[in-house]
């Protein structure tokens, strides 16, 4: 299985990284990250949406009500957990934002769109039998070099809610990893730097280098 981080794909160079990663791999179904930025893709890619991204397609995404020839594969994994090759996957879409966090959803305008609120992570912790999480914001303990604190208080707590067997995380263009009680906690690398692979049955997580476009 393709895993993918951030991809700022709106970017003609950053798009063609993308797809090198997906041709290099030659994978039949793939993980992202979010800032994903371009939706017509190559496989069925579940992906959860990043603080950056086409705000109006992820609603539609959200909602159901996408009708678009630009928009291929994309599968926006929303607040739920979905079965990919026979792991349950569950992801949080958006960064957090503590002025937005106890707003209703409908509430969020524009650009603050991006962001997570309570309604989204209590509705997530109803999830069970989680194997991986997917998450654009980290929980604490990430060594990424940031010039503040990384760590979400809701995220911990979406940790020891559901306890994953893995965690994956974005937004931060770097590959650290951690551990948070029994779950192995990993930030990824944009992919214009390297993809993953991920082994459904052992959960084993390796890297490659993206190939030049």
């Amino acid at each position: 299985m393709l895993v993918l981080g951030d991809a700022h794909a709106d970017d003609p160079a950053n798009r063609r990284a993308l797809f090198a990663a997906y041709r290099d791999a030659d994978a039949e179904v793939a993980l992202q990250l979010g800032d994903l930025l371009y939706y017509d893709l190559p496989i069925p890619t579940y992906f959860i949406a990043g603080n950056n991204e086409d705000f109006d397609v992820i609603d539609a995404l959200r909602h159901g009500r996408l009708d678009s020839s630009e928009v291929t594969n994309a599968i926006l994994i929303n607040e739920e957990a979905v079965e990919v090759e026979g792991l349950r996957v569950a992801g949080l879409s958006g960064n957090y934002a503590p002025t937005q966090f106890e707003r209703p959803r409908p509430n969020l305008q524009g650009e603050r769109r991006r962001h997570f609120v309570r309604g989204d992570v209590e509705r997530l912790k109803e999830v069970e039998d989680v194997d991986v999480l997917l998450t654009h914001e980290a929980p604490h303990g990430l060594p990424v070099a940031e010039s503040y604190e990384v760590g979400c208080d809701h995220i911990d707590e979406l940790l020891d809610a559901l306890d994953p067997d893995l965690c994956l995380v974005g937004h931060h263009h770097e590959h650290a990893e951690t551990t948070r009680g029994e779950t192995r906690v990993v930030s990824l690398a944009a992919v214009g730097e390297r993809y993953y692979e991920l082994d459904p049955a052992t959960l084993e997580l390796t890297w490659h280098p993206t190939p030049s476009s």
